[in-house]
């Protein structure tokens, strides 16, 4: 069971942000997360070894987004919960799409996938209102369609791309699940894909292999629960 890194003792969520030292890199910066020993990781140390989805997406051949993101789960660098799904899902997607048969050019989208997925912190769903993963697959939806703030269209579909993995996310209930929330969220982006920018990327649904590494697992609520 993966809780803080440093001793796996249970996290704590505060209200508000207080000065912390993260116990890697011994940076202070305020955070609302932290081990009920006092332990805290930053999200950059939480992350580290995470460019190695670089060579995995570019070496994919595959067109299922749920395959390319748990491919992704198995490599060392990536934890039970954290920030890197932030990151994940979007790059999953970009490189599912392309090999669909989606235009884009998958280097330079995954760099920027990294570069906005970063940005979102860990805690965001239950901080911000809006679960990492569900941003994730709007940013996804803003690269493949060059979106800016002055776009019409994609400015639109990436706003409701997200709105429609956040309902799906939200639906399902906390405490959250990084693994169940990239799921749902990468689901929701290929049904909206394929309705709105007519690319047609492999959806599978997956059979959940987490939840002995989740004390938090929501059993059978869990849509992926019954799966396995």
């Amino acid at each position: 069971m993966e809780e803080c890194l440093i001793c796996k003792a249970p996290l704590e969520y505060l209200t508000q942000d207080v000065e912390m030292e993260c116990a890697v890199c011994h940076r202070r910066e305020p955070s609302k997360t932290r081990c009920v020993h006092g332990h805290y990781v930053c999200n950059d140390c939480h992350t580290q070894g995470m460019d190695s989805i670089f060579g995995l997406c570019l070496a994919e051949t595959s067109a299922d987004p749920v395959s390319i993101v748990r491919r992704m789960m198995d490599l060392p660098f990536c934890h039970m919960h954290g920030p890197e799904h932030h990151v994940m899902v979007g790059a999953a997607l970009l490189t599912a799409y392309r090999n669909a048969g989606g235009q884009l050019d998958l280097e330079e989208a995954l760099r920027e996938m990294y570069r906005r997925g970063k940005a979102v912190p860990g805690g965001a769903c239950g901080f911000w209102g809006a679960c990492g993963a569900g941003v994730s697959v709007g940013q996804f939806l803003a690269i493949a369609t060059a979106s800016t703030p002055l776009a019409r269209e994609p400015w639109g579909l990436s706003n409701r791309m997200t709105a429609r993995a956040l309902d799906s996310i939200g639906s399902a209930g906390g405490p959250r699940c990084c693994k169940r929330d990239s799921f749902l969220a990468i689901l929701a982006a290929v049904d909206f894909v394929r309705e709105h920018l007519g690319v047609e990327m492999v959806r599978t649904v997956p059979a959940c292999t987490y939840r002995s590494q989740n004390n938090q697992c929501i059993g059978g609520r869990c849509p992926f629960w019954a799966q396995t």
